[in-house]
């Protein structure tokens, strides 16, 4: 267990100049009391970590040392040629570095493990879009790309209804879901740099700027995702259903409604009545929407109110049993 921390712990300063005792501690997942004895440890065992004093200071490893203990297993090495998803890469113009970088990680493998990119490729493979779509690459895609790697600002022009708007932007992350391409970019001329979300496929045009933008070393794309997409799934969900339940619905209901709604909602329902039905309140985007969703739990959901929407339920079962009389 500290063999392997410690091989890690080298690993770390070896590809970053220097790491305070907190940061390592962080990443190791130790006290910074531990990191102190482990440096101590290392450096007794001939490996030159130098600790820099002071506020500023930290770790580092002296004179370029260079560590040889870089030799992957087979479920490390697999797990590296899971990280990259062909498709995506391709979309991006990075099929062919991607290509090569696997090659050169090939060689370098003990060759008893020199064949986990096939053993990883016939064990998994990702299909980001949804069933019964054909999603287009966005053709600026690539250019976006480029601009991400490079930390390069854009001035980018997309349609925004039936205008064209320009925006400055400084492109922090791209995203792939269900098959569409986002760029998750600040926006330096908005209040305080907010951060915002486009879809590149809405994108006209996109001209690189040659100034780099200093890179918030804080920001967390996945955590920023995380939490738009759910500001984004709740600020849609603007109308409200009345309806009644049966055990079988209840159960069925996650998977015909935003999940985290329908659960949210079953958390705090309405005393079962003696058929075992609850009343619940629901979330919904729109009445049709509400409809579309509704219908598929059949028989085992009664809407209450509003009103119309009621009724176009009440309408639906007169047809089905005319269809099926």
């Amino acid at each position: 267990m500290r063999a392997a921390r410690l091989i890690k712990m080298v690993l770390l300063l070896q590809s970053r100049p220097s790491m305070t005792a907190a940061e390592l501690a962080r990443e190791l997942e130790v006290s910074e009391r531990t990191i102190t004895r482990d440096a101590q440890a290392l450096s007794e065992a001939g490996v030159p970590v130098y600790a820099d004093r002071g506020r500023a200071g930290g770790y580092r490893l002296v004179g370029g040392y260079r560590t040889r203990l870089t030799g992957l297993a087979r479920s490390e090495a697999e797990a590296l040629f899971l990280s990259g998803v062909p498709g995506a890469l391709r979309e991006m113009g990075l099929e062919d570095a991607a290509s090569a970088a696997r090659l050169k990680v090939s060689a370098a493998l003990l060759p008893s493990v020199r064949d986990a990119s096939r053993a990883a490729a016939q064990r998994f493979h990702l299909d980001a879009p949804a069933w019964f779509s054909e999603p287009e690459t966005p053709e600026l895609l690539p250019a976006v790309a480029d601009a991400v790697w490079d930390d390069r600002r854009i001035v980018a022009r997309y349609r925004r209804g039936e205008a064209e708007v320009e925006r400055s932007l400084e492109p922090y992350g791209l995203v792939l879901k269900a098959g569409v391409w986002y760029v998750c970019a600040r926006v330096p001329d908005a209040e305080a740099g907010s951060f915002r979300v486009y879809r590149i496929d809405r994108f006209t045009a996109v001209t690189l700027d040659e100034e780099r933008f200093r890179r918030d070393g804080e920001f967390d794309l996945p955590g920023f995702w995380r939490e738009r997409a759910d500001q984004f799934a709740r600020s849609i969900l603007r109308a409200e259903v009345v309806v009644r339940v049966s055990p079988d619905g209840v159960r069925r209901l996650p998977y015909v409604l935003d999940p985290a709604s329908a659960e949210e909602a079953l958390d705090a329902p309405g005393a079962p009545d003696a058929r075992g039905w609850v009343t619940v309140t629901l979330p919904v985007e729109s009445e049709e929407v509400a409809h579309t969703q509704l219908s598929g739990l059949g028989p085992e959901v009664e809407v209450l109110s509003p009103a119309t929407l009621r009724d176009r339920f009440a309408r639906d079962a007169v047809r089905l049993a005319e269809l099926y009389r």
